[in-house]
């Protein structure tokens, strides 16, 4: 049988542990001596995948800021009316990496060769292990097709670590109970992944990462302590952010830290939503063709031989 050639413009070509407190001032931004240093602010560009527009801050580039992430898309927001056929990727393979998908708004529908079929939402964090080899399709989900609505939230992929690249394939849905969240009267902070303070994430990982999903109030600061050893960015989805230096951040920016220092210093003066995210580099050749992320050439061409002999799974299958 044929198989399905790659989907064009669909790819790219563990948890930290602190102890200082998190300081919230009804004043603007002040600087400690231990706050990281912005390296760059990066504006996201747009793109399709698939027929589903999407916003890209970074797609196998500045990997010596953001591993062990490797690239960033925000999906949507975009309105759907009620009985509208399904923004959708088809089927396509992945190996040595990790999508996850996470939620703002809407629902989602992800069906894969691993006999996974399910529906997703608000809230809701997916991980697509993909290891040796693995097949997917992302679609707008159920609910959005009976009742319309928002269709909105992230699809960010973790690097596998070298050892785990040849690993079984699996797929995992984390609910809202897995995560944590800080609730204060300025901010409110959800931590998908990692730790931070006393709020800690269940969600398993292969090396160190952190992911927080964070919602500040008007005149807010904000210290997020990090481990001055890993990476660490953030990406502003509405409002404005005042941050280290005076510079501003502004929807669909992604501002990049140098490592070295520990407190990411954030001030809004008004309501403002982002994430910040991060963690260890991983510290490895990255090699990349289209979906693979792998360590080096002869590995990659080892993912298109299993996915051309059809050991990745059948993509017409999964299309159905």
């Amino acid at each position: 049988m044929k198989r399905r050639q790659f989907i064009k413009g669909s790819a790219i070509l563990g948890m930290t542990i602190t102890n200082t407190s998190l300081l919230v001032a009804n004043s603007g931004m002040y600087h400690e001596k231990t706050n990281r240093k912005v390296y760059r602010i990066l504006s996201s560009d747009k793109v399709n995948v698939g027929t589903l527009p999407v916003m890209r801050a970074f797609a196998g580039n500045h990997l010596d800021h953001v591993s062990p992430y490797v690239l960033f898309d925000e999906f949507g927001p975009v309105n759907l009316e009620a009985g509208t056929d399904p923004l959708r990727v088809d089927a396509h393979p992945h190996a040595g990496v990790t999508p996850t998908t996470y939620f703002l708004e809407g629902t989602g529908h992800h069906k894969d060769s691993m006999n996974y079929d399910f529906q997703i939402g608000k809230g809701d964090f997916m991980m697509f292990s993909s290891g040796r080899g693995a097949i997917h399709m992302e679609e707008s989900g159920q609910k959005l097709y009976d009742d319309g609505g928002f269709y909105h939230g992230f699809q960010i992929w973790l690097n596998t670590p070298s050892q785990y690249k040849f690993a079984a394939p699996a797929t995992s849905v984390h609910r809202e109970q897995h995560m944590d969240m800080i609730e204060t009267k300025k901010y409110s902070i959800k931590v998908v992944l990692g730790e931070l303070e006393e709020a800690k994430s269940k969600i398993e990982l292969l090396s160190p990462a952190f992911y927080y999903h964070v919602k500040m109030k008007d005149d807010a600061r904000l210290d997020i302590p990090t481990n001055p050893n890993h990476n660490a960015f953030i990406y502003l989805i509405n409002g404005s952010l005042e941050l280290e230096g005076g510079r501003k951040l502004l929807p669909n920016q992604v501002c990049l830290y140098q490592r070295g220092d520990n407190l990411i210093n954030i001030y809004s003066e008004k309501k403002a939503e982002f994430l910040v995210l991060g963690g260890q580099p991983l510290n490895e050749q990255v090699y990349s063709y289209g979906p693979f992320v792998m360590n080096n050439e002869e590995q990659i061409k080892q993912c298109m031989r299993n996915y051309q002999m059809g050991l990745m799974g059948n993509p017409d299958v999964v299309n159905q």
